[in-house]
């Protein structure tokens, strides 16, 4: 069972537990060697180690098989993956209400409702009608989690370690803002030509079947540039969708823990603390399409009308019309999307070993009483 002199290396790769295990002395090796040997004595003889052969290593198993460390390679790595998850597999699965509520914003007068709008729908394209544009959907919003849980979880350490312990305490919630404000501009930049053409598919039948036939259709049209000409009110929608999405979701879930679940987080289970993700999540989403909502109407028709600007929108859809066309569709729609993505990114961390996001932050430690100087 003693590892020889040419494997000293462990198999295990070290990324994967903490480097803070104590060094054992020779003689230690050697005892924990004869222990391994009398072991395995039931399977093959091994010989009793000598003195001479006390330099094998012995590599502690981790503490925690597949444990990731906070704030590591791995640890952000995981942020990712569960990002893409959690916006990719929610954005498809609400491509129907999408689908109307985009109609809803481009032509008001044929769209009238949201149960008119499936009706429409339902006679002109069919069953399968509602999932027009779903892999550009998928793709662009896989590509957007990614950077935004990504950079998000980056950045809001990055932030902190700037802070210093006192100041990330007391500003926590300026720092959750800074951090998903600038996850988002890059998110969007991933999202943005995904975007164009998700939208130009799903409000002109018979543009593109998807993605495939419409990008290049697109850029045809419009320049390759040109997937990228609703980039500002993109940002202008989604990086407030992202501040008050990542800055209430902690803030809610911090006063649930505080005010409302009798146990320390710690010591919950995690289904429950999934739940508690799941609820701050809607919470947020509902405040989420308020805020983002006259960007998300500006988007939707920069995007169907080919050479149209913002004056355009302003003028043919009125200011009230901006803020309120489509919200109650949104609302439902951004509620459980977002919930659902807190939901299934967080189970995603849990079930690779990261605590969930969120929760009662700790008290920066106390720096150490002067001490007084004798008279």
């Amino acid at each position: 069972m003693a590892f020889p002199e040419s494997s000293r290396g462990s198999l295990i790769p070290s990324f994967l537990y903490s480097p803070s295990y104590p060094k054992r002395s020779s003689e230690a090796e050697i005892s924990m060697n004869k222990t391994l040997d009398l072991f395995s004595s039931h399977a093959a003889a091994k010989p009793s180690p000598t003195p001479s052969s006390s330099k094998r290593l012995v590599i502690p198993a981790p503490s925690e098989p597949g444990k990731i460390e906070m704030y590591s390679p791995m640890f952000y790595a995981a942020c990712t993956a569960g990002g893409i998850l959690s916006c990719g597999l929610t954005h498809m699965a609400v491509t129907p209400l999408d689908l109307v509520k985009c109609n809803m914003q481009i032509d008001p007068a044929k769209y009238k409702s949201i149960s008119s709008g499936f009706g429409i729908l339902l006679k002109e394209q069919g069953v399968r009608g509602f999932f027009r544009g779903w892999v550009p959907t998928l793709l662009g919003y896989s590509a957007q989690g990614a950077c935004k849980f990504g950079f998000y979880e980056y950045f809001k350490k990055y932030y902190s370690d700037i802070a210093g312990p006192e100041y990330a305490a007391k500003y926590k919630t300026l720092i959750y803002l800074a951090g998903s404000a600038s996850a988002e501009v890059i998110a969007d930049i991933a999202l943005c030509p995904f975007e164009a053409v998700k939208v130009r598919v799903q409000t002109q039948p018979g543009f593109a079947r998807g993605l495939a036939d419409g990008m290049p259709k697109f850029v045809k049209s419009e320049g390759a540039l040109g997937l990228y000409k609703g980039i500002v009110p993109l940002w202008g929608r989604q990086i407030p969708y992202t501040m008050m999405k990542f800055a209430s979701f902690e803030t809610i879930v911090e006063m649930m823990y505080k005010h409302v679940i009798p146990t320390p987080k710690d010591q919950c289970s995690k289904s429950l603390q999934l739940g508690v993700s799941f609820a701050g999540g809607y919470v947020a989403g509902v405040f989420c399409a308020i805020v983002s909502h006259p960007a998300d109407n500006l988007v939707s028709f920069l995007n169907n009308a080919k050479g149209a600007t913002v004056g355009d929108a302003v003028k043919k859809l009125g200011l009230w019309g901006l803020f309120t066309r489509g919200l109650p569709l949104r609302i439902v729609m951004i509620g459980t999307l977002t919930g659902a993505q807190w939901g299934i990114y967080d189970a995603f961390k849990v079930f690779v070993g990261l605590p969930t996001t969120g929760g009662v932050t700790p008290a920066p430690a106390a720096a150490a009483a002067p001490v007084p100087l004798s008279s």
